[in-house]
This record gives C-alpha cells, structure tokens and sequence, in this order.
C-alpha cells in the first residue's frame, strides 16, 4: 500500500500503517528495515514478508531518515524516534509508546 508517498509493505490495514498485528489508535508508524530497505509496519510484518536478512540499524547511522509517521508522512531519523517524545515533531499525532519495548527489533 502507498501511503504518503511510500510504498509500505506488510499486513497494512489502513492509509496510517497500521497493521494486522499492531492497529492500536496510536500504532501509526512504518520503518524502514536495514537490511532490506522496505518500510513495514512492524517486525511481524517484515517477517512474513521472507526478507531473509533480518539486521538492525547500527548506532553509526541513527542520524539517517527511518521512521515514517503514518498520520502525515513525516520521515524521522532513528535518533530523532528513539529520543523523543511519543508523538510526530510534525503534526503532533501520537505515537505508541510501547514500540519502543521492541526497539531491539529494528535499531542497535
């Protein structure tokens, strides 16, 4: 699905990322995962995909864009995601807190 001008791959179920496995009211972010480049919703979703390569984001480049913001298509540096607040810088909408519970999932 496209959304916002990004090709977002996965289970989405919905034009802010969400998808089949996380579709909470503040469950609207897609990363972009390391090692393949792809945004998805989550790492569920990237899973099921056969990706094959699994990485995490090494800490060298945090400062790179990999964050999407569903609500209004806000790319965010890993670092900008990790050490800010639980909302867009952008447009203020929400953002999961718990997400970051799974952050060795995707970042270093």
């Amino acid at each position: 699905m496209t959304i916002h001008g990004h090709e977002i791959y996965g289970a989405v179920i919905d034009g802010e990322t969400r998808c089949r496995h996380y579709h909470g009211e503040a469950d609207r972010i897609a990363i972009k995962f390391f090692c393949c480049g792809k945004w998805f919703p989550c790492h569920a979703c990237h899973a099921e995909s056969g990706c094959g390569r699994h990485a995490v984001w090494p800490a060298e480049r945090f400062s790179e864009k990999a964050v999407l913001c569903g609500a209004c298509g806000q790319e965010l540096a890993v670092s900008e995601y990790l050490d800010g607040a639980p909302a867009c810088p952008s447009c203020r909408a929400p953002f999961n807190p718990g997400c970051k519970v799974h952050r060795h999932l995707y970042f270093e």
